[in-house]
């Protein structure tokens, strides 16, 4: 008698579920102040019973269709911006969706600096001016739509979550770039904005991307096999760890003494391999957990922030970062839509490789754009502090590219190099009405002749072309510009917007 209240919970789940997996349930991207796709076929889905008739209905159009192996799906025709609309469906049961908004939906995707909430997140700094910009964040059509984090090895089709309706209440949670973004895009477009925010902080490019696409490259392709190696030795290396921990804890107690004593940085605690079965950064983890779930939400592209956790690996995020853009592409279903990252910042830790495969990138592959931050980096925190300038940038290009507004949306992008005697001319692409060096003379520029000493240089602007010069350098064959971790730059255009990094040499080749 005693466990009789036990078996009952049991007994009434079991006798519930059958009635459970009768209703029509549709996927939690549809909720309530959810924002859906203007202006093209719209998708909506999820469960019912099987050979249930399933009806939708919001803004006039009608859709039905009949489940098959437990799913379904409708397509709308386009919508026109607007709402609040109401979203009925009906099946065995009737569910009723409120506050639906249309208009452009975004996903922001990457890691920590997506990431980063607008609300102040100790011991984290916190983002400029964000008691202000929260005071003042009373956009009840601007919606948001946190993706939990889900590191798994088989693509999912469902994920939890809820829409939310910006407000100084709400908008703390809010990825600080994604909301700067979706704000400006807003102010300029005056339609509902959706940001689905899906991202994780210290994540590679390789979590977010098909694990078909990995194998497939010659080149990525060790990706996954490194994965395997590490699987298949784990449990050796582990044992290994702890037999030899307690010599290694003593080694580690004693290298921190020394260095309080020297007056150095302490050393790192020795720590156990992490179990790549679980490791959120494995191959494919993240794309399978947190963006095939999205697949296929009407939406109108894509910002991302990442490329921090690829740094040791330039050369191959060159390949790794275009092949991931072009399979989410592929995915979505909804042709080469707009794709916008932001430029790593200047930082102590981040080499200029990484800067240069994401321009690479951005030249190499049609349909995206890349915010430069080379003015709003901070030398001693990869978290750079001023978010509002980034998620401007990215608004510009999306206003240019996504929407056809004849705006200068980049600051200089180099495009070429002649070398005329002594002196090095560079050409550049988007002049946004002329170049101009902000707050004094040119610099940042280096010279390298055949022997690939790079010299300090002068640098005029001269038109539209930069000439660049050293007395050290007679000959000049090639350029740099902002070549350092944290570079000391100024190349803007009259748009106000920041010149990438470059060099001539190696993997842009001299023109």
């Amino acid at each position: 008698m005693m466990k009789l209240p036990r078996l009952l919970p049991v007994f009434v789940i079991a006798a519930a579920t059958p009635f459970a997996r009768a209703e029509i349930v549709p996927h939690p991207l549809f909720s309530d102040n959810a924002v859906l796709q203007q202006d093209m076929e719209v998708p909506v889905w999820g469960t019912a019973r099987n050979g249930e008739k399933v009806t939708v209905r919001i803004a006039g159009q009608v859709v039905s269709t009949t489940a098959k192996e437990g799913k379904w799906m409708v397509r709308f025709n386009e919508l026109k911006a607007g709402g609040p609309f109401t979203m009925t469906l009906k099946g065995d049961n009737e569910i009723t969706l409120k506050n639906i908004l249309v208009g452009e939906v975004w996903v922001c995707s990457g890691q920590s600096n997506m990431e980063r909430q607008l609300g102040l997140r100790p011991p984290q700094k916190p983002i400029f001016d964000w008691e202000a910009e929260v005071a003042a964040a009373n956009y009840p059509q601007i919606r948001h739509v946190q993706i939990p984090f889900v590191a798994v090895d088989a693509p999912q089709s469902s994920v939890q979550c809820q829409w939310t309706v910006c407000s100084p209440q709400s908008v703390q949670a809010f990825t600080a770039v994604g909301y700067f973004f979706g704000r400006d895009l807003y102010r300029a477009r005056k339609v509902p904005v959706g940001l689905i925010h899906s991202s994780k902080g210290g994540t590679p490019a390789e979590a977010w991307t098909r694990h078909e696409v990995l194998v497939s490259d010659p080149l990525l392709a060790a990706i996954p096999a490194q994965h395997a190696r590490n699987l298949a030795t784990f449990e050796e290396r582990l044992a290994k760890f702890k037999a030899q921990e307690p010599k290694l804890m003593a080694a580690h107690k004693a290298a921190v003494e020394k260095a309080k004593a020297q007056g150095q940085r302490l050393p790192r605690i020795p720590v156990a391999p992490v179990n790549p079965a679980t490791d959120r950064n494995r191959p494919a983890c993240l794309y399978n957990g947190m963006i095939a779930p999205l697949l296929p939400y009407a939406m109108r592209g894509v910002i991302w922030y990442q490329g921090e956790s690829n740094s040791g690996n330039a050369k191959c995020y060159q390949t790794l970062f275009p092949a991931m853009i072009a399979d989410w592409r592929k995915q979505w279903g909804q042709g080469a839509f707009p794709f916008l990252f932001v430029q790593i910042a200047p930082y102590s830790g981040m080499k200029p490789e990484i800067r240069e495969a994401q321009f690479l990138t951005w030249q190499r592959t049609p349909g995206t754009a890349m915010a430069v931050t080379t003015d709003c980096g901070d030398a001693e925190d990869i978290h750079p502090i001023h978010k509002q300038p980034v998620g401007a940038r990215l608004a510009l290009a999306a206003r240019a590219l996504a929407y056809g507004e004849p705006i200068e949306y980049s600051g200089p992008a180099y495009a070429g190099l002649k070398i005329q005697g002594s002196r090095a001319v560079v050409s550049f692409t988007h002049l946004g009405g002329g170049l101009l060096a902000k707050g004094g003379p040119l610099k940042g520029f280096t010279i390298a002749g055949a022997d690939g000493k790079f010299e300090p240089a002068q640098a005029e602007i001269v038109g539209d072309n930069v000439v660049v010069s050293s007395q050290q350098v007679a000959m000049p064959v090639a350029v740099r510009y902002g070549w350092a971790n944290v570079p000391e730059v100024n190349l803007f255009n009259k748009a106000d917007l920041p010149a990438s990094p470059f060099r001539t040499d190696e993997a842009l080749g001299a023109k």
